[in-house]
């Protein structure tokens, strides 16, 4: 292990003007996306999708890694080419989801715990030969009457803090992804209570793994209203609770921060993005890691239609430019025009 080359190849994801998309999708997850089209969840069209999203040009300008599923890591465009090496030549970084999703958290009614502990360090290795450079595992925290409680942020946090070391032994860069939910009635400033103690024991927990935080990414939500709250904070007061939440908590060692979007719209979560850019210098880069803001209008463009490829590539490319944009702090509701 040489955690040289893990920091930089986390240094080189969160590079200036570039994020992530993910393309994680599980199974189950993507069928719900082409439901949304009347589109047939088939292996054949799940690789077509991923090579339409892959093979866009000029998309590498802002785009600097991508995260892969199981399936998609052993898929080969319509040349052959595997999707890794189409990746790699444009100067992408493959990645890979490496959880196996969340269960109920026995005797903790409304959470959960994710699982995929076992049999990960046999898998990691595979994973490293088929191209991966780094790696993701998502945990889901739940606002509601009584919850999260914190034995539920415990065990989420020591399962992070395994993987995370266990990536890093096997030459992965970790992205720790502890996800405060959206879902729920509360406020911002309750969203901004739980997710500084989540970030307190996960960081905590990496600390007690020893895990190198140089050669590891954070993907936080970002610290927003409940979906359901009636006063829904506004881009300044969510760019301010995040920024204030994360130099609390977050190590200035970690070399960058990829917002997941959580349920934002993509316009949402790229004003929001923009925003914290806009109001100066952080110790880390922030950044995005986004798989639905980025490819919502995608899917819609596209439709499974061969013939709606070109019009899907413009509006993945257009997603990933404004992002662009966000990543300098310049991005502009103006600049939101069709694709």
């Amino acid at each position: 292990m040489n955690f040289g080359d893990l920091a930089d190849t986390a240094r080189s994801l969160v590079v200036a003007g570039k994020g992530i998309l993910a393309a994680d999708e599980s199974a189950p997850t993507i069928e719900k996306r082409f439901k949304a089209i009347d589109l047939p969840s088939t292996e054949e069209h799940r690789r077509a999708y991923r090579e339409l999203l892959f093979t866009t040009p000029g998309v590498s300008e802002f785009i600097s890694g991508v995260i892969l599923y199981d399936e998609t890591i052993r898929q080969r465009a319509g040349d052959g080419t595997p999707f890794t090496e189409v990746l790699e030549r444009q100067g992408i970084v493959p990645g890979i989801k490496v959880d196996e999703g969340t269960k109920a958290l026995i005797g903790f009614p409304g959470e959960k715990i994710t699982e995929g502990l076992d049999g990960l360090r046999v898998r990691l290795p595979e994973y490293r030969n088929l191209g991966a450079r780094f790696a993701k595992w998502r945990a889901v925290i739940e606002i509601g009457p009584g919850i999260p409680s914190r034995y539920c942020i415990r065990a989420n946090a020591h399962a992070l803090a395994r993987y995370a070391a266990l990536c890093q032994d096997a030459g992965l860069v970790p992205i720790v992804e502890p996800e405060v939910l959206m879902d729920g009635a509360h406020s911002i400033g309750r969203c901004e209570e739980v997710t500084t103690e989540v970030l307190l024991l996960v960081y905590a927990e990496l600390t007690s793994h020893r895990v190198a935080l140089e050669g590891t990414l954070l993907k936080p939500n970002m610290v927003v209203s409940g979906k359901g709250c009636p006063d829904q904070a506004d881009v300044t007061q969510v760019a301010e609770a995040t920024l204030r939440t994360l130099s609390r908590v977050v190590p200035p060692a970690v070399p960058g921060i990829v917002f997941l979007s959580g349920g934002q719209t993509p316009r949402q979560a790229t004003e929001h993005l923009s925003a914290m850019n806009a109001m100066g210098k952080h110790p880390w880069e922030l950044s995005f890691s986004y798989g639905r803001a980025l490819q919502d209008p995608v899917l819609k463009a596209w439709k499974g239609k061969a013939s709606n490829v070109p019009a899907a590539k413009e509006a993945f490319y257009l997603r990933a430019r404004l992002n662009g944009a966000a990543r300098h702090g310049t991005y502009s509701p103006g600049m939101e025009v069709s694709a």
